[in-house]
Parts: C-alpha cells; sequence; structure tokens
C-alpha cells in the first residue's frame, strides 16, 4: 500500500509556482503553452490550470510573486541613520543587477510588455507594479529626511531610471556604461536630494 502524505493545497500550488518560475526564467514564456511547461515540471496542464485558472493566470501569478520576493527584500536595503543614501542606492543597484537575477528580469519585462499591450490578466499588474515599490522606496527616502511629496517623485524617478537600465543592461551587456550612468543618477540625487 502507497502513503501519500498530505499536502495543504496553498504548499502544491506555491511548489508548482517556484517550480514554475525556475523553469520560465531559464527559458522565457514566448511560445510556451501550459502542456509544455506542465510536461516540463512533471505534472499534468490540469493541475497548472487548477491552481492557477489559465495560462495567462499562471503568468500573471510569476510576475506576481518575483515582484513580491523583489520587494521584500528591499527591506535589507533600506538605510539605517549610519548608512549613506549613496551605499545604500549602490547596494541595491549591485543587488538588483546582479547577472544571477537576469533570467527572472527578462521574464518580468517580457509579462510587463505583455500587460502594456492590454493582454489579459497580465494588464492587471498595471495597477500595482509600479505603486507598490513607490511606497516602499518613497518611505525609506522620508526615512531619510526627504520631504513627503519629494520622496513619492524620486521613488518613481528611481523606479523609472532603474528599470530603464536594467532594460539597457539585458539589451547591451554594457556592465561599465549601465553601472556609469547609476553612478551618475546616485550622485545627482545625493547633491539635489539629500544634502
Amino acid at each position: 500500500m502507497w502513503y501519500i502524505p498530505w499536502v495543504a493545497e496553498g504548499d502544491v500550488r506555491q511548489r508548482l509556482l517556484d517550480a514554475a518560475i525556475d523553469h520560465v526564467a531559464d527559458h522565457g514564456l514566448t511560445d510556451l503553452s501550459l502542456r509544455a511547461l506542465a510536461a516540463a515540471l512533471g505534472t499534468s496542464h490540469r493541475m497548472l490550470s487548477h491552481h492557477f485558472g489559465s495560462k495567462d493566470g499562471l503568468w500573471v501569478a510569476i510576475v506576481d510573486e518575483i515582484e513580491r520576493r523583489q520587494l521584500a527584500t528591499i527591506d535589507e536595503f533600506v538605510p539605517d541613520a549610519s548608512t549613506s543614501f549613496e551605499d545604500a542606492m549602490r547596494t541595491w543597484w549591485r543587488h538588483i543587477s546582479d547577472p544571477a537575477l537576469w533570467p527572472i528580469e527578462r521574464l518580468f519585462f517580457e509579462v510587463y510588455g505583455q500587460a502594456l499591450q492590454g493582454r489579459s490578466p497580465a494588464n492587471q499588474l498595471l495597477d500595482r507594479i509600479v505603486d507598490s515599490w513607490i511606497d516602499r522606496i518613497a518611505s525609506a527616502g522620508e526615512a531619510k529626511g526627504v520631504p513627503h511629496d519629494d520622496a513619492r517623485a524620486f521613488a518613481r524617478l528611481g523606479i523609472a531610471v532603474t528599470r530603464g537600465l536594467l532594460l539597457d543592461l539585458l539589451a547591451t551587456q554594457d556592465r561599465s556604461g549601465v553601472d556609469a550612468a547609476m553612478e551618475l543618477w546616485i550622485a545627482l540625487n545625493a547633491r539635489s536630494l539629500i544634502a
């Protein structure tokens, strides 16, 4: 007689989601069918549909989970009183531009593009893909003494610059050029907002 341990529904979903993230980070989403992904994960397309509703529902779950993980890590980089703004920004940039994250970042931009094209359910991401970051980053700015309105504007601009430079890095792999641009961004902000 086989013993099959009871596994909570949420645990199965999370394990499938984690495996799907690993797979699509290495292979991308374009032209990937739910059946092909299920085969690669050692499960069935029905199981994926059960947990995520559809292929597009799974893509959104993947990007949501990636964003959740990255937002959770930002707390590690929020500067305390002893950390300069410049050092905190450099530490964050080293983290977010690490080649180990490039597969996930390519996936992020792929699904972001689908959302911008209005593809459902990816378009649901547009409601939160910027605002969730603004809140976190603005809070960190305010903790460093930046006025509330300036902190929110700085956060929005910082998100745009960081994502733009990441896209540049993924496209050109010009590490020195992109790092130099980030250094300029850090210096400009240190002089104008933090000084």
